[in-house]
């Protein structure tokens, strides 16, 4: 009997097979993923106090997301069933139709691990995107049966490959032949196809958003970046850039500042010219090319708590008129508005309840036991150790998106848009998209419970900055 592949088993060798891919038809993604691990070392050397502040090392240089795009409820709920089959569940609702100022007419979600133990094993993560064909603010009526009957009558996923899926979430599993295969035909299902692309459809599409166009406009689905983790985002930026490698025109997220990182910081460069073949009107074939892909990296921050998540949004907006009025480099203003607003330590984000944190046990010397947390942790008994934000920032993939995009797109905002929503989405797909809070309050709970539990308290009547 052959030995039997656990989910983080199968999403390892996932993750590392897509990767195999992606440098197999994006040579950059190599160049960036060695950069990235030269930029991690090096990082690791001249910080060993703060390297793995947020994860191992060994976690870190695993650590990839990727991206893919479908056309409808049908083609999600399938990819859910790949992806759980890995162990991989959806977390959060990401309405990128409301990203400003570049609204890209899909709706998102990310599959990866809840699990914390399973998030250290592997964190392979899958930013997923739907298209919205029911929203008029970019398509007519029209354009919407045309895109319901062109992507209802494709194929993404196999039979064979959906039916591994449901016997690996159901057993735990696959055995090692039955991982083999269903490793192969997932890989697969996400490879450039070579199929003629339609000019004139791809180019209708495109005129309203390139987004669009690359989900409805071919027969396919494709990796449209697969993004390693780094330590230092701006060393890494600067690193591609020496090598020749063109960036876009800025780091998205948090600015560099000199207080705790939070959140996601995400660069990328720039979409490459990839060669394609494309029907033509009269029927016959000509070469071209497509510029879709790209290299993504991020660096990633503490997780922010509701109030910590607000807190952010405002000082974005802050940005945004401070930018407005005076007209200097968003970059410059954005700083000046952390250094001001921001606080400076992850201790007093502990203490305001903006971000959220583990507390586990410190190996203090032994004294009384105080029922205040901020107490326990001034002396020594307990420490606070950071939560990892393990999901995304909808106006910074929109940021990456129109950074990479061939045409500006189209909006009319006369026209009201379609209601989309996290229960929607789960409805649709049979899955519950789980609440990224809602985790990282677990998380913190639990690991609040059992270092009580450890001290001999009852954490019910231990005072906290989020009780």
């Amino acid at each position: 009997m052959s030995k039997q592949l656990s989910h983080w088993q199968l999403r390892a060798r996932f993750a590392r097979g897509l990767s195999d891919l992606y440098g197999r038809e994006v040579p950059a993604y190599t160049t960036l993923v060695e950069v990235s691990a030269e930029v991690n070392e090096d990082y690791r050397r001249n910080h060993p106090d703060q390297a793995e502040r947020l994860g191992s090392i060994q976690r870190v240089t695993a650590e990839r997301h990727g991206a893919i795009r479908v056309g409808s409820p049908r083609e999600l709920a399938q990819a859910a069933r790949v992806f759980g089959a890995a162990g991989m569940s959806p977390v959060g609702f990401y309405d990128l139709r409301e990203a400003k100022p570049n609204p890209v007419p899909v709706v998102s979600t990310a599959f990866r691990p809840i699990d914390r133990e399973e998030l250290a094993r592997n964190p392979f993560r899958v930013f997923t995107s739907m298209l919205v064909p029911q929203d008029r603010r970019f398509f007519s009526a029209e354009l919407e049966q045309r895109l319901e009957e062109f992507i209802g009558a494709r194929t993404l996923f196999s039979a064979e490959l959906l039916e591994l899926a449901d016997r690996s979430i159901a057993d735990g599993g696959l055995s090692e032949e039955d991982a083999e295969h269903y490793l192969e035909l997932a890989t697969g299902a996400f490879a450039l196809s070579p199929d003629p692309v339609d000019r004139r459809w791809y180019a209708t599409l495109d005129e309203i958003s390139s987004v669009a166009a690359d989900i409805g406009g071919v027969a396919s689905t494709h990796i449209n970046h697969l993004t390693p983790r780094v330590l230092d985002i701006d060393e890494l930026y600067a690193r591609m850039e020496a090598r020749g490698i063109a960036m876009i025109d800025a780091i998205q997220g948090p600015p560099r500042w000199g207080g705790p990182d939070v959140l996601l910081r995400q660069t990328s460069f720039r979409a490459l010219a990839e060669p394609r073949t494309f029907l033509e009107a009269d029927g016959s074939t000509t070469r071209g090319d497509l510029r879709v892909r790209f290299g993504e990296v991020e660096a990633r921050g503490i997780a922010l708590t509701v109030a910590g998540r607000n807190h952010y949004d405002h000082m974005l907006g802050v940005v945004d008129d401070e930018q407005a009025g005076s007209g200097r480099p968003r970059p410059e203003v954005a700083l000046e508005v952390w250094e001001r607003l921001c606080p400076r330590t992850e201790r007093a984000l502990l203490e305001q309840d903006l971000a959220f944190f583990a507390i586990l046990p410190a190996g203090g010397p032994a004294g009384p036991a105080s029922l205040d947390l901020l107490e326990l942790l001034d002396s020594g008994l307990v420490r606070a150790e950071p939560i990892v934000y393990e999901d995304f920032l909808p106006r910074s993939a929109a940021g990456i998106f129109a950074s990479n995009l061939t045409s500006d797109g189209a909006v009319d905002e006369t026209q009201a848009g379609t209601e989309r929503n996290s229960a929607w989405m789960g409805e649709q797909i049979g899955v519950e998209i789980h609440d990224p809070y809602a985790l990282y309050a677990q998380e913190r709970q639990r690991s609040f419970d059992t270092t009580m539990a450890v001290l001999g308290l009852d954490p019910r009547q231990v005072v906290t900055p989020w009780s």
